[in-house]
């Protein structure tokens, strides 16, 4: 450095002017590029939220938790439901309502599980509509969210814990409607959602080991059902059938799952001392997968043949999926001139509208009947005086006429024959039910703790006179003697109703008090 010149010269005169420019430029675009990674993760994060309450967990593009808007989880066939449902809730005034929650795998993309969902979903609408509509001014009025723990419950923990946060607050959850099949995930979901104390009443659940009651222990405190468990469904088809030991034979998923193991057990129980040695199939785990399992019927079904000719009854204790594929197989036996039965339980009204069922089956000597939730023809001309009524029925076809337009509806394409509808519907007004019977004198809504404790008193004066029969309970929520309807498959397409069937043999009497 020059003699008489310092630093401020230097920079005055631009020796350092360049450098320092430059090392300025680089901090901005240092601060610049992070805060593009920040806002880049923010955006990332962002793009995980689906809706409000519901997001796609990381690895994962499903949108699970619980939609509190108008959100159809990207299934048209929703959309008008979804859209009904919002508008009725927003019509709702704040501090007037509790919450109930739909919970069902709305992420399903199995075109036999969306048209359940969407039938389940149409049914708590009207059971929604009606109890805020029709009740004489009945409080509180209810509001439904949707609850999604995925399409095979893989996300269970964080749906319950989402509903667990809305018991307070201006939510005020006060039930768990709907659950969907009975599966391992499931019945964690449901065990943790009863442990919190948030009551829950499953639509068409009917594994055994899903209820109240088994073994004298209630493992799911505050669970109420709408459906016959498995061993009362198998009751009712013994009674209807006259199953006998030496001539059925059982075809049994293994390992299985809650729903088929508790029907391979109450079927076994049935045939008990049969000749025949029951036939495993192996299904993929997600069981509204195809998988290998046609291979296998196509082989069974020869087992079937080398049978006696006595033998003319097959029980199925599986799921839909491949019980479709088992009715195809069937259908290109060779002993076509020999007439058999398949009995199967409630898993059988998904193939009403199954297109990949090869119905020419069952023109080949082969009859597919099941036990369903519910059938509208049940309370027709020659029903029983007692266990549900033609009128219940009706007052659901007359709330279906009004949703085909506005202000109740339009909420898609309707349909009845598979039951799901109906179990909806009865289940989610069971919900209804207890909500406003937990309501203490001089208040409006009911303490959480309270709902749950209501579903003892279900029965006699205080039964719910469900469209799908009679929902009487016995002190563990399970229903008494519960309507069964058989139902066939037809060659044709669809089902036909063929009678209802009682586990106790014969529909309750007019008091429908469960013994003790």
């Amino acid at each position: 450095m020059a003699a008489g010149r310092g630093v401020g010269t230097w920079l005055r005169e631009g020796v350092w002017e360049i450098p320092l420019r430059r090392y300025l430029a680089l901090l901005v675009t240092a601060a610049v590029l992070a805060g593009l990674v920040v806002g880049a993760r923010v955006v990332l994060h962002d793009d995980r939220s689906c809706a409000p309450g519901v997001a796609r967990p990381e690895g994962s593009d499903e949108c699970v938790g619980v939609a509190t808007t108008a959100f159809d989880f990207g299934h048209p066939q929703l959309r008008d439901t979804v859209q009904a449902i919002a508008r009725e809730n927003a019509r709702l005034k704040p501090g007037s309502y509790v919450t109930v929650a739909v919970m069902l795998p709305y992420t399903s993309t199995a075109t036999a599980n969306l048209a359940d969902i969407e039938h389940e979903l149409q049914g708590a609408y009207l059971a929604q509509y009606q109890a805020n509509h029709d009740s004489n001014g009945q409080s509180p009025v209810i509001r439904l969210v949707l609850a999604n723990p995925g399409a095979t419950s893989q996300y269970w923990q964080r749906m319950v814990t989402q509903l667990a946060g809305m018991t307070g607050g201006t939510d005020r959850l006060r039930a768990v409607a709907g659950v969907g099949q009975s599966t391992d995930n499931n019945k964690k979901a449901v065990k943790e959602l009863t442990r919190l104390g948030i009551p829950v009443v499953g639509s068409s659940i009917t594994a055994d080991d899903l209820a109240n009651g088994q073994g004298g222990k209630d493992p799911y405190p505050g669970l109420a059902r709408v459906s016959p468990t498995n061993t009362d469904e198998a009751r009712a088809l013994a009674s209807f059938a006259k199953v006998s030991a030496g001539r059925a034979l059982l075809v049994y998923d293994k390992p299985g799952d809650p729903y088929t193991r508790t029907l391979q057990t109450s079927f076994a129980a049935l045939i008990k001392g049969s000749p025949y040695e029951p036939q495993p199939f192996t299904p993929p785990a997600d069981r509204s997968q195809e998988g290998t399992t046609a291979n296998t019927f196509r082989q069974i079904t020869n087992l079937v043949c080398d049978t006696s000719r006595t033998t003319d009854t097959i029980l199925f204790a599986g799921r839909h999926t491949q019980l479709r594929q088992f009715i195809n197989a069937l259908g290109g036996r060779g002993c076509q001139d020999r007439k058999f039965t398949v009995l199967t339980g409630d898993e059988g009204s998904y193939l009403t509208g199954e297109k990949k069922l090869d119905r020419s089956a069952l023109g080949h000597n082969l009859s597919v009947r099941y036990t369903a939730l519910a059938h509208p023809d049940a309370w027709g001309t020659g029903s029983p005086g007692t266990g549900g009524s033609a009128a219940d029925m009706a007052t659901l076809t007359g709330l279906l006429k009004s949703a085909e337009k506005a202000p109740v509806g339009p909420i898609g394409t309707v349909a009845l024959e598979d039951g799901q509808l109906i179990i909806a519907y009865d289940a989610m007004r069971l919900a209804v039910h207890g909500i406003r019977e937990a309501v203490p004198e001089g208040k409006s809504v009911p303490a959480l703790a309270d709902v749950g404790l209501q579903w003892p008193q279900v029965k006699g004066s205080l039964r719910v006179d469900g469209a799908s029969g009679w929902i009487c309970l016995d002190a563990h929520g399970n229903p008494y003697d519960k309507a069964v309807p058989i139902v066939e498959l037809r060659a044709e397409g669809g089902s036909r109703f063929v009678r209802i069937a009682w586990p106790e043999g014969k529909p309750p009497s007019g008091e429908c008090l469960p013994p003790s």
